[in-house]
């Protein structure tokens, strides 16, 4: 046998980690919601339905998914994963937390178009002094339609103080 035939079969074997990481969140999101739901009032009407109903549902399903990755992590199911990127993955939580920074201070517009450019500047698209102008007017573009046409309350920032 090879060295490198060696070294598959030694690596197939392997569990894959990010797999049981994922079938461990999975499971400990199914126990956090089954002990959630045991908390809720036992209403139940001539239906035995109640509102612990739907979320024991869904943490069955959870904890099945928990299970079922976990048997697919050992098995060794799972696709060769790519490696990660890191830079465009870092402009994008980069332009989330400006965001959820500025969007009381800013408002909506100037807000979100950022997170517009800087998610443009982790496709590729690094001339931000087009894509946060760009951005912004689409983002007051959807302010005004939610704000003035569908009477929906979005942060408001000195952009949007200029129309109403």
């Amino acid at each position: 046998m090879s060295e490198l035939s060696r070294t598959q079969s030694a690596t197939s074997r392997r569990p894959d980690r990010a797999a049981l990481a994922v079938a461990v969140f999975l499971g400990g999101l199914a126990g956090l919601i089954f002990w959630d739901s045991s908390r809720l009032s036992a209403m139940a009407n001539y239906s035995k339905i109640g509102p612990a109903t739907v979320p024991f549902v869904i943490a069955w399903c959870l904890l099945g998914l928990a299970i079922w990755t976990a048997v697919a992590a050992f098995r060794s199911e799972f696709p060769v994963r790519e490696r990660q990127e890191i830079p465009p993955v870092a402009w994008i939580v980069g332009g989330l937390v400006l965001q959820m920074l500025l969007l009381r201070i800013a408002g909506f517009s100037i807000a979100t178009g950022l997170l517009f450019a800087f998610t443009a500047a982790g496709f590729g698209r690094r001339k931000l002094w087009i894509t946060i102008p760009v951005g912004i007017a689409l983002c007051l573009a959807v302010w005004l339609i939610f704000a003035g046409l569908l009477q929906l309350s979005l942060p408001a920032g000195p952009l949007e103080h200029l129309f109403f």
